[in-house]
């Protein structure tokens, strides 16, 4: 809650911040009631995962990939990972939502 009131005006707010964010990351890291969770995100594949996230922000559909993945079938594939993203699909994703394709790793 002190985070969210912080942020209202954040470049007069950003020393604190700073010193509040790290304290937050740090706690998230290491207590033990975020081990199960780390653990989760740590092995889920971060191309299947921001696909999804794509899918879901933007109300798209398996079918809706055909130009930058091909078929509902891969696509289905990838979100399921059972199959990774290739080069070509991130390009082609990073360049249909203009975003980095680093989120993809």
């Amino acid at each position: 809650a002190l985070m969210d009131e912080l942020i209202e005006d954040y470049d007069a707010n950003l020393l604190l911040i700073d010193v509040l964010w790290s304290k937050i990351h740090a706690y998230e890291e290491e207590a033990p009631e975020f081990q199960e969770f780390n653990s989760r995100v740590g092995s889920m594949d971060a191309g299947a995962s921001m696909l999804r996230l794509l899918m879901e922000q933007h109300n798209l559909t398996m079918s809706d990939f055909k130009e930058e993945i091909g078929p509902k079938s891969s696509v289905s594939m990838i979100c399921n990972e059972k199959r990774s993203l290739t080069k070509e699909h991130i390009d082609k994703l990073s360049k249909r939502f203009e975003i980095s394709p680093a989120l993809f790793f």
